[in-house]
């Protein structure tokens, strides 16, 4: 009896152990030291900064917002159906048809990037979980593919364990901080005032997370026509920072 008494309790250490260390992966993944290229982008800001959309902290704020209800309403549908079924077959056909949802090629172009990128460091560093690397080996040398960065994100965040609200939550995390210092960078706010935005903006991306979470991908829609408008002029800019 004592033997069996002991043996549980080392299966329960062991447990707690390997869910502790699972924590750490799944805030590596929100980590910015993670080399995704996220802060190659700025999600259409550079293009609303030289278009006079945003010239102005006020500006900047209200952006940062239509921002975040757009990636909300449109890729979170994505991460949500993504996670819920973190296998090949659901990964590639949320994929596929993400890349026909978007039709603006400079941030259809970011998503490849970004995704790739996601995908190939994942699963360079996730090695616990080689399920990881067996889809994405099994799927590079497809032709239809495309590598979009919000199924690809709600894939890594099933197989790490992570619950449908803090994934949706994290990827809207991801977006905010990077938006917020693709803003440090173009010079509208210095690193104390962003710090200061991005935490009072915080309470309203917990608002639009609850309007938009939970939603399968059938349901994704576009609510800011022309923040993508402007994001599509990206590349006629005369000179640039950043690439979306």
């Amino acid at each position: 009896m004592a033997k069996l008494i002991g043996e549980d309790a080392i299966r329960e250490n062991d447990a707690s152990r390997a869910s502790s260390c699972m924590q750490w992966s799944q805030w590596q993944l929100l980590d910015s030291i993670l080399p995704t290229g996220g802060f190659a982008h700025s999600f259409g800001l550079e293009a609303a900064v030289q278009t006079r959309l945003v010239s102005s902290p006020t500006d900047l704020e209200t952006h940062i917002i239509h921002v975040l209800d757009k990636t909300a309403s449109l890729l979170l549908p994505f991460v949500y159906s993504s996670l819920k079924s973190p296998d090949k077959e659901t990964w590639q056909r949320l994929d596929l048809l993400l890349d026909a949802t978007l039709t603006n090629q400079v941030s259809s172009k970011a998503s490849i990037s970004q995704g790739s990128a996601l995908f190939r460091i994942a699963a360079s560093v996730f090695t616990e979980i080689p399920s990881l690397k067996m889809i994405r080996d099994a799927s590079l040398g497809s032709k239809e593919l495309r590598f979009h960065h919000a199924p690809i994100f709600g894939l890594v965040c099933g197989l790490l364990g992570m619950d449908a609200e803090t994934s949706q939550r994290a990827y809207l995390f991801v977006t905010l901080r990077d938006v917020v210092s693709a803003a440090t960078r173009l010079n509208l706010v210095g690193p104390m005032g962003a710090s200061v935005m991005q935490h009072r903006v915080a309470v309203v991306a917990e608002t639009v997370l609850e309007k938009w979470k939970d939603r399968d991908a059938g349901e994704a829609c576009q609510t800011s026509p022309l923040l993508d408008v402007v994001q599509g002029c990206h590349g006629y800019l005369f000179s640039r920072l950043f690439c979306s």
